[in-house]
């Protein structure tokens, strides 16, 4: 078959010495779509049946072999024939077939490679099964073959972490058999089958293999973890009984079992959450009205500021390939910011990411100054100055006679107005927010701020940013904490509330723990620092409604100094510098004081109620956001909940956990907690106006 003649992305081409290349051409990444699963099938049956060929190369062209399934089929009815099916002819293959990997192998890619004899790769593919992201498991016998090849414990390893492992690991623990040089795969792999020819021995399929010997112990303790991080998703501890029935069942029902777990997961609401999660991703790079706009160039970038927010964005640069300058007023200090950034990199050589030169190398390539005249070439200017109006105006002022007249001027403000900031300016259309979240350099997310008169070709060239430094990027306009902490801010409120009703610290951490939180809020609040919120409600109480209800506690908490881990004692107390939160009966009679002042009854809130109120709360801002045309859709609003305060993943973000649970069950809960809570907690007209036309919330547009 000839592919460039037949629609077949799959194609038997005749080497000498009774090779044969099945060879694959499915760009952009060879996914496992229907056409290639077919060709598949019938390149092993003609490899089969033609009585010149001793054996198989499993070649791919283009950048990469197969990176895993057809993300145009998740979600739909698969069409036969079906992968397990597919890799169980490459597994029966009477004749030695060798996969030759480049790029990345993943998910089914590595499945198919395994169904294969022998396993080849260039020095940097990478394989893994990463299918517990999506709230499934491998389907097509990755949880049996991948314990018979490398033992339980290490395929349980890969599977639920679903990291990519590299070459050098992989031929160490016998995922491949051998590596090949760079200069051609092909060659190398049709070289390693002709030695395999030379022994004369039978190739042996891993589905005939016996299990490899595992340390129960470790193996056991390994469980354990796994079962204590997944938080409540389903999908790693069902991979683990997977690969436990690997080395109690046969090859036959085990691959049975796994398909069963595979087709339950497959219709759960976790996976209908991941899958969203997954595709919101790419929904959100996509911004109506840049689609034909071209981003400004962007080499050399200044951040002004290196506290702990602002090293963390100049490395997050840096690390990208930029041309990184840093900037703060004092010489005193920029020791110190030089101190934080050369800490960022020696916390990597510690944790044997980098090398000690590497690390080395990559302080030596910042430029430090305090000086702004020498950022006269910089084509992006960050400020990570105090969160003050009057000081970030004064900078801008001061910069825009400094920075070339197509610098774009950036603000990482978490709560200000963007729109007064560029007020000072000649020109401010170049102005934008570009709000990163600590650690800088490892959090994925990053607020967009589109200002009033942020231009067009700005608003592109931080997306272009974004995307070069690897962050989620979100477009989000101007208000009060923009999308997530404007949510975020209406969520400790609600908390304020359960507190003052009766409910402890404690329980409302447990209960959000219990939903899939990786950190109680209160535990979040100390180890963000009470002082910050502090300055937020101080500013907004001048604009509060009189009959807003409005809870002091966390007020007299700073008055006291109680300010969060970083003074030893906030909603927790702290021992000797410990991070470990205790109970603190300082607070607690604080909190009962508070109530008797007011006159509240103290009541029991059960784990239920404060989780469903919280994600009411959650839905309805998030509406309020949507009517108000801050984010541009609701998946936008689910990215930030998600990549940047920790809400599981595997429920899929608070709008879409509205439309799973149900519109009018979040009303009702909505309107109990207006009755109760009083005014700034109506229900949102996007809400109702999604009921009354019977729509999905997904279905929103900003346009409405």
């Amino acid at each position: 078959m000839d592919q460039h003649n037949h629609p077949n992305p799959v194609s038997v081409i005749k080497a000498e010495n009774g090779i044969a290349v099945i060879q694959i051409d499915n760009p952009p990444v060879n996914a496992l779509s229907h056409a290639v699963r077919l060709g598949l099938k019938q390149a092993i049956e003609q490899v089969e049946v033609d009585e010149s060929i001793k054996g198989a190369v499993l070649h791919c062209l283009g950048r990469t072999f197969i990176a895993g399934a057809d993300i145009k089929e998740l979600g739909k009815p698969p069409k036969q024939p079906y992968l397990p099916d597919v890799i169980a002819y490459l597994d029966a293959c009477s004749k030695p077939l060798v996969s030759a990997l480049h790029g990345t192998a993943l998910g089914g890619g590595f499945e198919v490679a395994m169904g294969c004899h022998y396993r080849v790769a260039l020095p940097q593919a990478r394989v893994g099964l990463p299918e517990v992201k999506l709230g499934i498991i491998p389907g097509a016998g990755g949880t049996q073959r991948l314990p018979r090849l490398i033992g339980q414990e290490k395929a349980a390893d890969i599977i639920t972490s679903c990291r990519q492992v590299k070459m050098t690991e992989a031929l160490e623990i016998g995922l491949i058999d051998a590596l090949i040089d760079e200069n051609d795969l092909l060659e190398g792999a049709k070289s390693f089958l002709i030695k395999q020819f030379g022994t004369g021995e039978a190739p042996v399929s891993i589905s005939k293999r016996p299990i490899m010997e595992t340390n129960e112990e470790s193996y056991a303790s390994l469980k354990a973890k796994v079962t204590k991080r997944t938080r409540g998703q389903i999908s790693p501890i069902k991979a683990l009984e997977s690969i436990d029935n690997a080395a109690t069942l046969s090859f036959e029902e085990g691959m049975a079992a796994e398909r069963a777990i595979f087709l339950e997961l497959a219709s759960s609401d976790q996976a209908a959450a991941l899958r969203h999660a997954f595709f919101g991703e790419r929904t959100i790079a996509k911004v109506p009205g840049l689609e034909n706009i071209d981003p400004r160039s962007v080499t050399d970038v200044a951040v002004i500021g290196a506290g702990n927010m602002g090293s963390g964005i100049a490395a997050a640069f840096a690390d990208a390939g930029y041309s990184v300058t840093v900037v703060e007023m004092s010489e005193a200090g920029l020791e110190q910011g030089k101190g934080r950034v050369a800490g960022i990199y020696q916390g990597g050589v510690k944790r044997g990411k980098l090398t000690q030169e590497q690390a080395e190398r990559k302080i030596a390539s910042f430029s430090f100054t305090t000086q702004l005249a020498d950022l006269s070439r910089s084509d992006l200017v960050i400020e990570a100055v105090f969160e003050d109006m009057q000081v970030k105006k004064d900078l801008f002022t001061n910069l825009q006679s400094v920075v070339g007249p197509d610098c774009i001027l950036a603000t990482n403000t978490s709560y200000l107005d963007i729109n007064e900031i560029a007020s000072v300016l000649e020109k401010p259309e170049n102005v934008v927010g570009l709000h990163f979240f600590s650690p800088a350099n490892i959090m994925k997310l990053l607020e967009i701020v589109d200002a009033e008169k942020t231009a067009p070709e700005v608003l592109a060239t931080a997306l272009a940013v974004g995307k070069k430094l690897r962050k989620i990027a979100v477009i989000a306009g101007v208000c009060d904490g923009f999308i997530g902490n404007r949510i975020w801010a209406r969520n400790r409120q609600l908390l304020e509330f359960f507190l003052e009703d009766g409910a402890e610290v404690e329980d409302i951490d447990k209960a959000m723990l219990e939903f899939g939180f990786p950190m109680g809020p209160y535990s979040v609040f100390d180890l963000s620092g009470l002082d910050i919120a502090w300055a937020q409600r101080k500013r907004k109480k001048t604009s509060m409604k009189p009959a807003e209800r409005y809870v002091e506690i966390p007020d007299l908490l700073c008055e006291q100094g109680r300010l969060g881990i970083k003074a030893g004692k906030g909603w927790y107390d702290y021992e000797d510098g410990s991070r470990k939160p205790q109970p603190s009966s300082e607070v607690a009679k604080l909190v009962a004081s508070e109530r008797v002042r007011k006159g509240i009854s103290q009541r029991k809130l059960s784990s239920e109620e404060i989780q469903k109120r919280v994600l009411a709360g959650m839905i309805n801002e998030g509406c309020k956001i949507l009517q108000e045309k801050i984010a541009l859709r609701p998946v936008d609003i689910d990215m930030v909940l998600l990549n940047g305060y920790g809400y599981p993943v595997w429920r899929g973000g608070p709008m879409f956990a509205a439309d799973q649970l149900g519109l009018a069950d979040i009303v009702r809960t909505l309107k109990e907690m207006e009755a109760e809570y009083g005014e700034g907690w109506e229900v949102s007209p996007v809400l109702a106006a999604c009921i009354e036309r019977g729509m999905k919330l997904a279905e929103w547009q900003c346009t409405e």
